[in-house]
Parts: structure tokens; C-alpha cells; sequence
């Protein structure tokens, strides 16, 4: 059996994670807190996405699962595998935390996430926790954390495989199974996908790619991952787990566009239970992010980073509804590259602790961490929330938590243009948020506040230096509903991320960040058959700190369709932006128009 839970249930309030069917009410997730928590117990605004969600919204990648879920905006460079920001809540694209299978991962260069290398074919479940968590994670978790969990197969052993078909050249091929007894669990999976994408960059000579390149721009990714473990008794628990994804890009560009990338991380996890109250939990692991980059064939850089870390926690249930966790992290980065950086290795030890506890209709976390890193020494935040159960189907909270940003391997030591003497980015945020159950469904609606400091910026030698700041208010609302064979899913997100450094700039919109976002998904099952759409509505973006380059606003429609054929096979459908709207994420970077794609699937 494996080790689940050390925590009772803390309330009784009932919700659902992000586009499950209504009677689906005790999802289990662990990012809010680092502790299993459900759903329901939660003073957070969370979401969560199962594979099962996953392949019935047929997306094509990471990035256009997101888009437009509460408090999420991308921003992307032209299309399959170019370069991707996700903003969480109107912070920086180098503001939220991302997880895969726990391990930290990333460019320590860039200080952001590559969404568009992370092949979808091998996830089986994210979480998303909104707002700021680095008291309980440390830096980068001002926006919030998303955590990636790979493929694991069910209780039981099973063989799936699918092969996808569609415009642009497009095809994905995809093969697993997983092998499961009552103590052991073993599950491989592997995937293969090509497109020819299309012209990544229209012309320009002043601005986004600065050249002419009137091609198309493919992308070719191959990927695997595996989990292997072991329940040894009631007590103990341990397991492996890989995943390594490789990518070659080609995009428009004067100096380098063609890059072949690498994302790969190993980790183990152990699960102890030295007394019935006592979880003892270690996870160690390794993340490579690695990149090279090539003019029309031609070498001219590499990037690798590589993060190893370690992680070793305490969870004590002191009593009924009262847990009591605390831990030390280890990070260490190094780089290698082809360009000579003043420093390419650093380390941080984080020590946390938290506090969970409920009392009558009352619930709250109280959390502090401090960070100690060689290049900046120590840096403390601190969190907490108080949730309070109206009735059974409504709840109400609020929180306050303070968060940081360490600058990256660039801002820091780039020759030429690099400042050791940068310090971390800070935040404050404050949230009230309420949800509730109403039978057909659930709601939820957040009200945020976050204030940036010391924003890392550039002064008139285009020095990276601690001098902007930002005000960000928004607000978030999430409709899940269910009447009959209809499942009805809806994003609002009204939000106002104002740059509020002295100068020319204050009181602008930061960029690439829409004001209003819309995400509406409809599903209907009739026997074998489901028929689905998606709308994306998205008002206008600037591309730039002045607001001079402004973005339309657009809105895309989706339509989807499967026929379950038997036990084992399902054929889909999927038509995109059936109007063939044209759009920008960013200045000069092409979107995709009308596309058609067909998949098959098996599973037994």
C-alpha cells in the first residue's frame, strides 16, 4: 500500500479541481502546502488538471493547456517549441516556481521556465497554487508554483499508445505502460512528435527577430520518463523517477535560429514512518536544462545549467486537525557555457517550518523560511492564512504572505553587462478569496493585492539595477458546473499590473500582460460520443515598458469531438481557431491559424 497521508481531514467544505466532473471532490494535491492536502482543505486558490482532462481538451502543448485559466496569461514567440512566458497572477515570467515530480526546474541563465520544451505526452497531473509560497519553497514563488507530475500509470498494469495527425505536417506518436502489484509499481513512456510549424517571425527590421526569414519554422521533440517503486512495509516507501525531453527549434532570428535543448532530471524519493503520527520524507535530484544554438547550421553558443538539490522534511501530527511540518532545502547551480561567466556556481540552504490547524469552524497554515545564500546572504519570509467554514458549502479566507526573487546567472555575471551588486526582488501580497458548493457545480472568486520592490531594471548604460517596482490588484473567478450530460468550465481573470518605478513609465501597463481574460469550456457526452469547444478571449497587451507597441485583444474558438469504439480504442477530433483569427502574443511573432488534428487512441 502506498503512504498517502498523516493529516485527518481539517473541514468539511467541498470543491472541485479544474475541469473534473462535479462528483470528483477529494483531489488530492501537495503544493500548496508540501503536505497531502485535498482540495476541500485548502486556503489557497488551486487548481488542479488530471490526464483525464488533459486528453479530452486534445491540446497540442504544455503552454495551450494553460492559457487563460485563472490568473495566466502566455506570451509566445511563434508557435510550437519558441520561446514561451507564462505570467501567474501579473508577476514576472520569472516570478512563478515550477516543479516536475518535486524537482526544481529551469534555466539558472534566464531565471525562466522553458513551458514549450515540456512534452505534454508525459504528464499525468499538474497543480497549480496561486499566489506567493516562499516561505515554505524560497525564490521565484511570487506569482505562485505550478508542479508537473509524470506519467504513473494506474493501480493496475496497463498498455496505452496514440498517434496524432494533423495540419502543418503535425503528427505525435505516444507509448506506455506500466506494470503494478501490490508493493511494486513500474512505468515507461515514450514520445515522439514533428511539426513544420510555419513562419515563426513576419518582417521586421525594428523589432521581435529583427531579420526577413519567410520559412517555416519547425519543431521536433522526442521524450521519455519512468517510475519505479517500492512499499517495503506499511512504513517505508521508495521510489525512482526520470524524465528526459530533447528539442530541436528552428525560429527567425540575426544571430543564432536553430537551438537543440535538453530538459532532464533524476530523483529519488523516500517515505518513512518511524510512529503512527511521523512522516519523514527525503527527495533528492538532479535537473539539467541545457542549450545549444546555431546560425543556418552554423554552431555559435551553449547554455547548460544544472541544479542539484535535496530536500528533507518533517510532518508531526501533534494532534486531531494540528500538523506540524518543518525541514531544510539544498540547491546548488553551475553553469557551462561557451561564454566565460565572472561566477558559475552558487549554492542556498532553506530552512522552513509551518503550522496547520483547524478549531470549530476555523482553519489556518502559518508558515516562515529563511534562505541562505552565498551570494546574498539571508533572506526570511513568512506566510498565513485563516480560513473560516460558513456552512458546509461555503468558505471564506484570507492571507498575507511575503516572497523573493534572486537574481540569475545573466543579471549577476554576464560579461559586460552583468551587476554582482543586484539584490533579490520582494513582494508583499494580500488575498481574500471565498468558494463555495452549490450542487450543480462550484465557484470560486479571489481578491489579490501584491507590491513589488526593488524590481530588477536597467539604468541608462543598460545595467541590470534594483530600481523598478510594481503594483499588481486582480481579481480571479472559477465556474465549474454540471447539468445533466453538459460539464461547463469558466476563467475570469480582470486584472491590473501597474508598473510603479518613478519616471517616465509609472502608471503604465506592464507588458504582455492582458488587463481581461475569458476561458470557456463546454462538453457534452451522448453514449460513445463527446463533443467539446474551448473560447479563449483575451483583451489587448502592450509589448513594451512605454506602451507604445500595443497588441489587439482576439478571441479563438475550438471545437472537439471523440467516439469511444470500443474498450480499448477512441478516435478524436480537433478544430483549431475555427475562424482563423490572427493574433500576437508578442510584437511580430505569428500565432496559429485554422488547424485540423486527428488522433487515435488505445488503452488496455
Amino acid at each position: 500500500m502506498k503512504i498517502t497521508s498523516c493529516l485527518t481531514a481539517m473541514a468539511v467544505f467541498s470543491t472541485i479541481p479544474q475541469y473534473a466532473k462535479s462528483e470528483d471532490l477529494k483531489q488530492i494535491f501537495v503544493t500548496a502546502t508540501r503536505t497531502n492536502q485535498s482540495i476541500d482543505q485548502s486556503l489557497a486558490s488551486v487548481s488542479v488538471i488530471t490526464r483525464e482532462d488533459i486528453e479530452r481538451l486534445q491540446a497540442n502543448s504544455l503552454p495551450e493547456l494553460l492559457s487563460g485559466l485563472s490568473g495566466i496569461s502566455i506570451s509566445n514567440n511563434g508557435g510550437p517549441g519558441k520561446a514561451t512566458s507564462l505570467f501567474l497572477r501579473g508577476t514576472e515570467s520569472d516570478h512563478v516556481l515550477v516543479f516536475i515530480d518535486g524537482i526544481k526546474v529551469g534555466s539558472a541563465t534566464l531565471g525562466t521556465v522553458p513551458f514549450e520544451n515540456i512534452p505534454l505526452a508525459q504528464i499525468e497531473r499538474i497543480e497549480i497554487a496561486r499566489g506567493p509560497r516562499s516561505s515554505l519553497y524560497g525564490s521565484e514563488a511570487i506569482g505562485g508554483v505550478i508542479q508537473i507530475f509524470t506519467r504513473s500509470g494506474s493501480d493496475q498494469s496497463e498498455t496505452h499508445a496514440s498517434l496524432l495527425l494533423g495540419s502543418h505536417d503535425t503528427y505525435d506518436g505516444t507509448l506506455g505502460f506500466s506494470i503494478n502489484s501490490d508493493n511494486s509499481w513500474f512505468t515507461l513512456d515514450l514520445a515522439q512528435s514533428d511539426t513544420e510549424g510555419f513562419d515563426a517571425c513576419r518582417n521586421s527590421s525594428s523589432g521581435g527577430c529583427n531579420t526577413d526569414e519567410p520559412d517555416d519554422d519547425g519543431y521536433r521533440s522526442e521524450s521519455a520518463s519512468f517510475r519505479a517503486g517500492h512499499s517495503f512495509n506499511d512504513n517505508l516507501e521508495a521510489e525512482l523517477h526520470a524524465l528526459r525531453a530533447d528539442g530541436e527549434s528552428e525560429y527567425d532570428g540575426s544571430f543564432v535560429n536553430e537551438s537543440e535543448t535538453r530538459q532532464q532530471l533524476f530523483g529519488v524519493n523516500l517515505r518513512y514512518h518511524p510512529i503512527e503520527n511521523w512522516l519523514l520524507s527525503l527527495a533528492a535530484g538532479k535537473n539539467w536544462n541545457e542549450s545549444d544554438n546555431f546560425k543556418d547550421g552554423v554552431y555559435m553558443t551553449t547554455f547548460d545549467t544544472e541544479r542539484d538539490s535535496a530536500s528533507l522534511q518533517n510532518d508531526i501530527e501533534l494532534a486531531t486537525d494540528q500538523l506540524l511540518s518543518l525541514g531544510i532545502d539544498f540547491q546548488q547551480e553551475k553553469l557551462n557555457s561557451s561564454t566565460q561567466y565572472d561566477l558559475n556556481k552558487r549554492d542556498n540552504r532553506g530552512y522552513f517550518l509551518q503550522y496547520q490547524g483547524a478549531f470549530a469552524e476555523n482553519s489556518f497554515e502559518l508558515s516562515l523560511r529563511e534562505d541562505d545564500y552565498d551570494a546574498f546572504g539571508n533572506q526570511t519570509t513568512g506566510g498565513a492564512a485563516l480560513g473560516y467554514n460558513i456552512n458546509r458549502r461555503l468558505k471564506f479566507w484570507v492571507s498575507y504572505a511575503t516572497a523573493f526573487k534572486v537574481p540569475t546567472f545573466n543579471e549577476l555575471y554576464y560579461p559586460n553587462f552583468g551587476n554582482p551588486d543586484l539584490q533579490p526582488e520582494e513582494s508583499t501580497s494580500y488575498e481574500i478569496a471565498a468558494q463555495g458548493d452549490v450542487g450543480w457545480g462550484n465557484w470560486r472568486v479571489s481578491a489579490y493585492r501584491t507590491v513589488i520592490d526593488q524590481l530588477i531594471g536597467y539604468d541608462a548604460s543598460y545595467t541590470p539595477v534594483n530600481i523598478d517596482e510594481a503594483l499588481i490588484r486582480g481579481i480571479e473567478a472559477q465556474i465549474n458546473a454540471r447539468f445533466g450530460l453538459w460539464h461547463t468550465s469558466t476563467n475570469i481573470t480582470l486584472l491590473d499590473p501597474e508598473n510603479s518605478s518613478s519616471g517616465s513609465n509609472d502608471g503604465n501597463q506592464l507588458p504582455r500582460r492582458p488587463k481581461q481574460s475569458l476561458r470557456f469550456e463546454l462538453d457534452r457526452e451522448i453514449g460513445a460520443y463527446n463533443l467539446g469547444l474551448s473560447l479563449l478571449a483575451e483583451s489587448k497587451r502592450y509589448d513594451d515598458l512605454a506602451n507604445t507597441r500595443e497588441l489587439s485583444g482576439y478571441g479563438t474558438l475550438d471545437l472537439r469531438a471523440g467516439y469511444q469504439i470500443n474498450d480499448a480504442w477512441r478516435l478524436q477530433g480537433r478544430f483549431e481557431n475555427v475562424f482563423d483569427k490572427h493574433y500576437e502574443t508578442a510584437s511580430f511573432y505569428n500565432q496559429p491559424g485554422r488547424g485540423f488534428y486527428l488522433t487515435l487512441n488505445y488503452q488496455s
